[in-house]
């Protein structure tokens, strides 16, 4: 059972390689693999409570670069990833500098490089490496005032090894404007068990945001794990419940969010492109009190490959330029 789990790391979504990795895997990974990860001990995690910065400047207008990236941090012998880990995490975490909050999935056992070479002022605290830590951490060049983890109270198969979850950071982009941002990683695989699972933690997530950021203005990103095309997948409700617009469907898809598709087959996630779902979604929801506008959606090839060309991880980060403005406000 250990070793079938362990294959399913490898391998979370519909694209799975062949059988000689897999016997390599279950030969040296049971037990190396990780006992990489059990040597980090979790830490004990710091809620942030209303550390508002009184000193922030007044604005009422604003532009943010921001990025979500699954960074493919499990252990060296449990990745995907085809390159060296702590380097590529470490050349990962140099080259989002420029975006002004960043949202990571997988940063499990290669944090204190990805933090080696950032310099965003504001960092979540990593909680760990495999099993301990659930893989999310948040960048900002804005004050975290508030933060929390939770996890899926659902899970299946490898998933349950890691308290995989959402986290919420409440961020201050002026003195008087908050915003509220999630990141996300939902379960993985497609089997009937997963899909129940992943359909519980978009429920789980939908109350949350529904009891802690009720009327806020909101920011999603992450790798949801679910597509609109697949037929079982309830990301479609989930968008539509919570008031959120996807910004690959405004800006990249003329609007139109896609229908169910029978036989579903989704894109590698390496092949992922500005003209197809992918399953690492940035959302955004307006409040009454402030706008956004969404400028500019992309999805990231050369920035993360390293001199040879290869993908510093085995997802592509997607980004967006994102405009906000205080309602009533005139340009």
């Amino acid at each position: 059972m250990l070793n079938s789990m362990l294959l399913d790391l490898l391998f979370e979504k519909r694209f799975r390689s062949g059988g000689v990795r897999k016997i390599v895997i279950l030969a040296v990974c049971a037990f190396g693999g990780l006992t990489l990860g059990f040597k980090l001990k979790p830490r004990k995690q710091l809620k942030l409570m209303n550390m508002v910065d009184a000193e922030m400047p007044e604005k009422s207008q604003g532009s943010l670069r921001l990025l979500t990236y699954n960074i493919a941090g499990l252990p060296e012998l449990l990745s995907s990833a085809v390159t060296e880990r702590s380097s590529s995490i470490a050349v990962i975490g140099e080259r989002i500098n420029p975006f002004d909050i960043v949202n990571v999935q997988e940063d499990f056992n290669y944090n204190k490089f990805l933090y080696s070479k950032n310099t965003h002022a504001y960092r979540t605290e990593n909680m760990g490496g495999v099993p301990f830590g659930d893989g999310l951490s948040t960048l900002s060049k804005y004050p975290i005032v508030d933060f929390e983890r939770v996890s899926w109270s659902a899970c299946h198969g490898t998933d349950c090894l890691t308290p995989k979850g959402f986290t919420f950071a409440r961020i201050q982009l002026a003195k008087s404007v908050f915003v509220d941002v999630y990141n996300v990683h939902a379960t993985a695989q497609d089997d009937f068990e997963a899909t129940v699972a992943r359909r519980k933690n978009l429920d789980q997530l939908k109350a949350y945001i529904r009891e802690h950021s009720a009327g806020r203005p909101l920011l999603l990103m992450g790798d949801f794990n679910a597509h609109y095309s697949f037929a079982l997948d309830n990301v479609t409700s989930f968008r539509q419940e919570l008031g959120l617009t996807d910004a690959w469907v405004a800006l990249k898809n003329q609007g139109r969010v896609p229908e169910n598709q029978a036989n579903f087959v989704a894109q590698a996630a390496l092949e992922l492109t500005d003209t197809c779902e992918g399953i690492d979604k940035i959302y955004y929801r307006n409040s009454s009190q402030l706008i956004f506008k969404a400028n500019d959606y992309k999805v990231h090839k050369e920035l993360f490959r390293n001199s040879a060309g290869q993908d510093l991880s085995d997802h592509c980060a997607v980004s967006l330029q994102l405009d906000w403005i205080l309602a009533g406000t005139s340009n």
